[in-house]
């Protein structure tokens, strides 16, 4: 978090606040713009600019905080990790961040099935503890690897185990809370805990119930997700007096939690998910509450238009999946086979899942939805604001009827989903938020549709609180009486109002502050296509709605994003907050230099581009893109760092250097490296890495000259396994174009030969662009558009486009042997030349090395290698290609056991350039770097990507191979022992592929 010293801005009294706060508080406090922007949103609609932000050590730092705050009038707003829906994360005063320090599971008791935590414990982390002792927190919501305990407890979050293990109300014991005035109290169970009260406190409470008890005893409505208002009822005697289930969901209002006692519970030994079929939403809606005598421990709800071309689901247009628990495998198969029974004739069709990969995997499909959800299938943007009203389940179907017909009536459109079995329904719906009439439908829209929830006997709020979303509309579902009660309620435990003001009591209105509003009305000038988004760089940044998937500090091995947010742990170095600080560039209030800002530069700085958010966020932003147009702009006219000179016109250098390079290769060997590395902005750790004496194009060319010129159509072609190509009665060999790429040419011209053996070995005709000056030119741009000069990329592509589209006119695909530069022709060269449809022709061609064998030679076997694998995924693979095809290759061949995921943290000219070293070995010591030192003798490391296979070099000092050098070699060996007689003769026989 930035210091005191960076307060471009800020008026004399808030920096007068800060350092009263910077003396009372042994955490961090900040001024910064990009410290405040990072925290101007949530999850939801809504937007507030704080004053100042502190990330307090302890309860102490707390209530040092509270103290200062309480003295200049300054409202507090206690923050976890800010994926609230409804606002009520946002704030005007000073945000306390607890994720940074208060994240400590203070105690956990397996024998009492109880924890402590403090408030900035993420939930993941409170699951994996509890796991080691067979235990687990029951609430879930699919924000689970990234949402904290203290933010669960203020918004009493449920998730989609609630049918078993009810709210996180159900799972508080007792709350450690500081009020604004500086009382410090223990909420409990029962009388005795009101009684520890402080007296005004207790003496308050005491009459606010006594007085009111009709009221508060039939003022509520009955059903399992009443999440709206102030649980008053949780005082009532015969309710057990339960003032820590009153303060929960109290969304920060009443006062601070410092740390909480939480109840755990066992789950079953064994698990299945049965998923069931339904002709529509409302069959499946009507259904849901029927599974219940089943005791299901989750009945979830979704529809065709939220799943999308989801694998692995019976037949139908909506499902429920309904998790069973038993104490053996056995006995919850059983279970999951006799609920299915006992739906019937109501289903379609349904399966019954066992395997835990399937099962995940169909989960996921389910928590992303809260991303997937903003966008209807046509592209058009979707918005919460009406996230999770709930409704008696046996009323599920009936209200989602009138729901959908009062959708339709405002001319709006949303995709419902959530948890069924408790009547919650989470939709995001097409609001226009952008315009007068467009926020006027919303408002109308949100009054006829809370009249509607409570006609149906529902609430407003079903898990994610009211906020300010929904708080204007509390009169609807309580009346007068009751909410005159919250008000009392709020000014005995907040009489000064400086706790999350705006929110549930005495609310902003449901139409103010949102957070589209500062934004441009006219698209910027920009350099992207950003085709998905209409060419609006502000609507692509808009993607990022704060549900955060990218906070996950959890490493996976089927996900990339976001590499260097696990390594930092920082918010700005997370796709969510550098999404946060572009919109508040955009917007120009907080961030004010707008390109020229030097928060977004920095936070930007770290990103690797790795591109794992395009395909792992599930609203789909794309912060390697827009990291390089922000370069662009960020340095039009000025210099550039040495690091963009000298790695990102790479293609340029290597071709200068292509005849001197044992020269330059010798010189990289003397103390002259490091002047080199100095003034190339190269990080003095790295090795330069060895240039090819005979690049890949060279030997090609020496390969080709004694079969005669290039062919006419501007390709080179070769003879391939059988002789000269096109012998009379041969039959045609389906042809490929070779890409030539800068690493595999100038620096690992040895795949480019192998790829070339394995694919006459498979019969294809391999072709390269015509040699000479031109295709020496020929480049993806990917240097260029990682360093953003954006200029230069586009002028490369355009000769690159020139050159390629009509060698691509009659289908022939365009091989790609380094997934960076794939994906570059994949995505950036139609996106940067989105004014020229030949390039979006051009990057329909490209395919991957194993996706052309599979294509092209389907019925061509691989060799049996057998032997066990390790490596790295390119993350540009995961994210851009897909690597379906390079798994089955490798299942072909016998390569056993899966590639590392995550991000090598080489990244291209990344983890070269000064200053990101650390960074980059950290991300590789997530996965990558443990699974190669761990390797049994034998076993291969593959990696197709050149820094991949450098990361693994340099760091370890083994190498790695390209998947071609691994089969040409297999081929080899197979050729040598007599049992395969595909080696290529003539020209391909010049050279045998490479040894290892």
């Amino acid at each position: 978090m930035a210091d005191l010293t960076k307060t471009r801005g800020t008026p004399d009294g808030t920096r007068e606040l800060a350092r009263e706060l910077a003396d009372a508080v042994r955490g961090e406090v900040s001024l910064a713009a990009g410290d405040r922007a990072l925290m101007t949103m949530d999850a939801s609609n809504y937007r507030r600019v704080p004053r100042a932000v502190v990330a307090p050590r302890d309860a102490e730092d707390v209530a040092a905080a509270l103290r200062v705050c309480r003295e200049h009038g300054v409202p507090v707003v206690p923050r976890g990790g800010g994926t609230s829906i409804a606002g009520q994360a946002t704030g005007v005063g000073v945000v306390l961040d607890f994720t940074r320090h208060l994240r400590r599971i203070v105690s956990l008791d397996a024998e009492a099935g109880t924890a402590v935590v403090q408030p900035g414990v993420v939930l993941d982390d409170l699951r994996a503890a509890a796991g080691a002792h067979g235990l687990t927190f029951g609430p879930d919501p699919s924000t689970h690897s990234r949402c904290t305990l203290g933010g669960m407890i203020g918004n009493n979050s449920c998730g989609s185990h609630s049918v078993a293990w009810g709210t996180t109300a159900d799972s508080v014991r007792a709350l450690e809370v500081l009020t604004y005035g500086g009382e410090r109290l223990r909420a409990g169970r029962g009388a005795a805990a009101l009684d520890a009260l402080p007296q005004r406190l207790r003496d308050g409470v005491r009459a606010l119930v006594n007085g009111d008890l009709a009221l508060l005893r039939t003022g509520y409505p009955d059903l399992p997700r009443r999440i709206s208002g102030y649980a008053l009822d949780a005082l009532l005697p015969e309710k057990g007096t339960d003032l820590a289930r009153a303060l929960t969901g109290s969304e920060g209002t009443l006062g601070v939690l410092t740390e909480a006692t939480v109840a755990l519970v066992r789950p079953p030994a064994a698990k299945v998910l049965a998923v069931l079929g339904y002709a529509d939403e409302s069959a499946a809606a009507e259904a849901a509450h029927t599974l219940l005598p089943y005791r299901p421990l989750t009945v979830e709800g979704m529809a065709a238009d939220l799943v999308g071309d989801a694998t692995g689901l019976p037949k139908g247009g909506a499902w429920l999946f309904v998790e069973m628990g038993g104490g053996t495998p056995a006995e919850a198969l059983a279970r999951a086979e006799e609920l299915c029974r006992g739906a019937g004739a109501a289903t379609t069709d349904h399966t019954v899942v066992t395997d835990p990969a399937r099962q995940r995997a169909l989960w996921r499909v389910r928590e992303d939805a809260a991303g997937t959800a903003t966008r209807m299938p046509d592209g058009s943007e979707a918005w919460p604001g009406w996230e999770d009203c709930a409704v008696p389940p046996e009323r599920l179907g009936a209200y989602l009827r009138d729901f959908r017909a009062l959708l339709a009536q405002h001319g709006l459109r949303g995709t419902p989903y959530g948890h069924f079995g408790d009547g919650c329904i989470h939709v995001r719906i097409d609001f226009d938020l952008l315009t007068a009439p467009g926020i006027r439908r919303f408002r109308e829209f949100s009054h006829d549709l809370g009249d509607l929830v409570v006609a149906h006997g529902g609430s407003l709020s079903g898990e994610h609180g009211d906020g300010q979303a929904r708080a204007e509309l509390l009169p609807k579902m309580y009346g007068g009486g009751l909410v005159g009660l919250f008000e009392r309620f709020k000014d005995l435990w907040d009489p000064a109002g400086g706790l999350n003001p705006g929110m549930l009591v005495r609310p902003d209105r449901m139409d103010e502050n949102l957070r589209f509003a500062p934004l441009p009305r006219k698209p910027v000038d920009v350099e992207f296509g950003y085709p998905h988004d209409s060419g609006d760089f502000s609507a692509a940044v808009r993607r990022c709605v704060g549900v955060a998937k990218c906070r996950n500090s959890a490493p996976s091995t089927s996900a990339v994003m976001c590499p260097s947010f696990r390594a930092t742990g920082e918010e700005q170095h997370s796709t969510r907050g550098r999404a946060r600080l572009l919109h508040e560039m955009l917007a120009g209030e907080v961030i004010t230099d707008g390109w020229r800002s030097e928060e977004v530069r920095d936070a930007l700085d770290l990103c690797l581009s790795c591109k794992g958010c395009r395909s792992d966020c599930p609203v789909g932003v794309d912060m390697a893109t827009y990291k390089a147009e922000f370069l662009h702009h960020h340095y039009a006219g000025r210099l550039r760092p040495a690091a963009h000179y000298s790695m990102g016109r790479l293609p340029r250098w290597l071709r200068a250097a292509a005849p001197v390079a044992p020269l330059l290769n010798a010189l990289a060997r003397t103390p002259l490296a490091g002047a080199g590395k100095r003034l190339g902005g190269i990080a003095p750790q790295r090795a330069i890495p060895e240039l090819a004496t005979e690049p890949f194009v060279r030997w090609w060319s020496k390969r080709m000259a004694p079969k005669g010129p290039g062919r006419p159509d501007g390709a080179t072609r070769s003879a391939g396994p059988t002789g000269a190509a096109g012998a009379a009665g041969a039959p045609e060999r389906p042809a490929l174009l070779l890409w030539p790429d800068t690493f595999t040419n100038y620096l690992a011209p040895e795949v480019g030969r192998a790829a070339v053996h394995v694919l006459e070995a498979a019969g294809l005709d391999v072709r390269l662009p015509e040699a000479g000056r031109r295709r020496a030119s020929l480049c993806c741009g990917l240097t260029y558009v990682s360093t953003g000069q954006l200029d230069q990329a586009r002028a490369v592509m355009r000769r690159t486009v020139d050159a390629l589209d009509p060698l691509l006119a009659d289908g022939t695909p365009l091989t790609v042997l380094e997934p960076s530069c794939a994906a570059a022709l994949r995505t950036d060269l139609p996106e940067l030349l989105s004014d020229d449809p030949r390039a979006a022709r051009v990057a329909a061609s490209v395919r991957t090395f194993a996706q052309t064998l599979e294509e092209q030679a389907p019925a061509w076997q691989p060799p049996r290698v057998d032997r066990p694998a390790v490596g790295q995924t390119h993350c540009h693979q995961h994210a851009v290609l897909g690597e379906a095809a390079e798994q089955r290759l490798r299942a072909r061949a016998g390569l056993d056991g899966g590639l590392s995921g995550g991000c090598c943290g080489l990244a291209g000219n990344f983890g070269f350039e000064r200053g990101h070293y650390d960074v980059s070995v950290a991300c590789a010591e997530e996965q990558l770097l443990p699974s190669v030192r761990g390797a049994a003798p034998g076993t291969e490391v593959l990696a197709d990507g050149f820094s991949c296979r450098t990361q693994i070099d340099q760091l370890t000092g083994r190498r790695a191979r390209h998947l071609a050098e691994v089969l040409a070699e297999g081929m080899a060996a197979e050729a040598a022992r007599g049992t395969d007689g595909s080696l290529p003769e003539g020209p391909s026989a010049e050279e045998p592929p490479p040894q290892p």
